[in-house]
């Protein structure tokens, strides 16, 4: 579907900000000795981390008060002078610091309803450090950091960007669950020009059957990711019961690569998937999604979860803003799904088994999902129109903000061909 106002469409009200947050992921091949500084590192700031969210929770019970970013740091310094805790000395103090401002910021992020109760760390999960311009240096493309022993070796995977000219304002390291190690590079560069406009805009009605319907009736068929590596994954985990906890059979144990697999195919499709859509669209409509509600169906949690419409959600968001585009999010209760997108007809009531229904009132037979893209690309469009200075698209959550009211709410009129009409008088 053509986007109202000229060829153009949203292009250029979207695009706003000048500089952007990008970051480089790449393989380390730290040696033994820098594996040892690095693993110590992570066990001082798992270490500080729940001590001082042990604290916090104290000091909460027993005085009934929050504790400030200098009560945690003025923590930290005291934990540094206990003798029984003298080791915290052999790293370096940025990280443990970092893991203030983490904490910190976590909690903001849960007062402010975005986020869940910050949790104690365990050792058996990923392990991270991060590394301010204070404890690292790059020249010449050689990485060092503060307290670890020579260059940490990594492999760059990007041939278009030169490394010895990169300025990263924090290096993160981080050793994943299956072994392989990580260093990411935090950059502040300009953002890149918008996309020229295609005149184009989408409905995009996400499902399990088929992973996405867009609304011109293009179907991206559920890869199936987890379903596809089921009985090999199983395998690894009946071995993993079998062998004694802290053996080094247990700790070569595969589960962790077989999950490491899972994940990277997901995320290189929901990639794939979201740059074309960003790439050729100047609006996308999505729907807002109660993926925590859903999850707790038992016979659909494995399914949902395989798809992750959370991580889609999210590379669609900053996509678009990188790229000039909107993204709107409509209201979860839009009847999206019942609404006749030719009449604008309400059914009552539609199973989730019906797959196709026919309107009672103009007689047209729809594809439930189809349906629901159409429907889904109408609301956003009036909400574009009701909006347009709105650049980033309504209820798209950005870091540090409260989040913003869904787009239907904003505007009880809803884009439909016709006025809608319940069933039986209602």
């Amino acid at each position: 579907m053509r986007c109202p106002a000229g060829g153009q469409g949203f292009v250029g009200t979207a695009w706003q900000a000048a500089r952007v947050r990008t970051a480089y992921r790449c393989r380390a091949y730290p040696d033994e000795a820098q594996q040892a500084v690095l693993n110590r590192t992570f066990g001082c700031t798992r270490v500080v981390w729940n001590c001082v969210l042990a604290a916090r929770q104290q000091r909460y019970v027993t005085q009934r008060q929050g504790t400030s970013y200098g009560q945690a740091s003025a923590a930290l310094t005291a934990l540094k002078q206990d003798p029984q805790r003298a080791w915290l000395n052999q790293v370096s103090c940025v990280p443990l610091q970092q893991a203030l401002r983490h904490q910190q910021r976590a909690f903001a992020a849960f007062f402010a309803h975005r986020a869940r109760y910050p949790r104690f760390k365990s050792r058996r999960g990923r392990q991270a450090a991060e590394y301010t311009r204070s404890a690292f240096t790059l020249r010449g493309g050689q990485l060092r950091l503060a307290k670890t022993p020579g260059p940490l070796a990594f492999v760059w995977s990007w041939p278009g960007v030169d490394v010895a000219g990169l300025d990263p304002s924090t290096v993160f390291v981080s050793k994943e669950p299956d072994g392989r190690w990580y260093v990411t590079f935090a950059v502040d560069a300009s953002a890149p020009a918008p996309l020229p406009g295609t005149g184009r805009a989408a409905g995009v009605d996400l499902g399990v059957t088929s992973f996405a319907v867009i609304s011109d009736g293009q179907r991206i068929a559920n890869p199936r990711h987890l379903q596809r590596r089921a009985r090999s994954l199983a395998r690894y985990q009946r071995r993993l019961a079998r062998c004694q906890r802290g053996s080094a059979n247990r700790a070569k144990a595969k589960v962790a690569r077989a999950h490491r697999k899972v994940r990277d195919a997901r995320r290189d499709f929901l990639h794939k998937t979201t740059t074309g859509l960003v790439r050729g669209h100047d609006l996308i409509a999505i729907e807002d999604l109660a993926v925590k509600n859903m999850v707790r169906n038992r016979r659909l949690a494995r399914a949902i979860s395989d798809c992750g419409w959370g991580e889609f959600r999210r590379q669609l968001a900053y996509k678009c803003q990188r790229a000039g585009r909107r993204l709107i999010v409509i209201d979860r209760w839009h009847p999206s799904t019942k609404m006749c997108s030719a009449c604008g007809f309400v059914l009552a009531e539609l199973p989730l088994k019906a797959r196709a229904w026919q309107c009672p009132s103009c007689r047209t037979r729809h594809d439930r999902d189809l349906n629901a893209a159409k429907n889904i690309l109408a609301a956003g469009l009036a909400a574009a129109r009701d909006n347009p200075d709105d650049a980033c698209g309504a209820d798209v959550r950005h870091p540090e903000t409260p989040p913003v009211q869904s787009a239907v709410k904003q505007e009880p009129r809803l884009a439909r061909a016709g006025i809608p009409v319940l069933q039986d008088g209602e």
